[in-house]
Formats: C-alpha cells, structure tokens, sequence
C-alpha cells in the first residue's frame, strides 16, 4: 500500500504573509473620507457629487458627519468604500 503524503510545509507561506504585513500595514479603517468647508449650496453640490460618481449601494456612500458654521457654511465629511482603481 502507497505512502499518503502529509501536509506541505508552511513556512514559506508564514514568510510571505509576514513580508507582505510588514510592506503594507492594515489601515485603520477600509473607507475612505475627505472633509470639505463650503457654503450651503456649494455642500449640497458636492455631497449629489460624491453620491453621482460612487452611488450608496456599490461604496456605501455617506455623509458621515456634519456641523453648521458661521456665514451659512456647512463642514462636513464624506464616506465611502475604495473602488478597484
């Protein structure tokens, strides 16, 4: 009866995830955010913008937070997911 080989050695494997994790360390979070200070009009603008180019259901688009300054200016931070480029 035949040899049944045992598992392949992994520690060419360890070796490559720990490379990879020391070349590219995790982020902190997958999204991406750019905050912007505009007048009310120009913010409404940019937010139908960012929804138009990366829509909600494909990046999880959102307005992740906002406050009303003096002057009518609105500053607010955007959200979404990476895309592939």
């Amino acid at each position: 009866m035949a040899r049944v080989p045992g598992p392949p050695p992994l520690e060419g494997l360890r070796r490559q995830i720990e490379r990879h994790r020391r070349e590219k360390p995790a982020r902190a979070s997958n999204f991406v955010r750019e905050t912007f200070c505009m007048e009310r009009q120009a913010a409404r603008d940019k937010a139908r913008e960012w929804f138009d180019h990366w829509p909600k259901a494909a990046y999880w688009t959102e307005v992740e937070s906002w406050r009303m300054l003096e002057g009518d200016r609105i500053e607010f931070t955007m959200r979404r997911l990476p895309s592939a480029d």
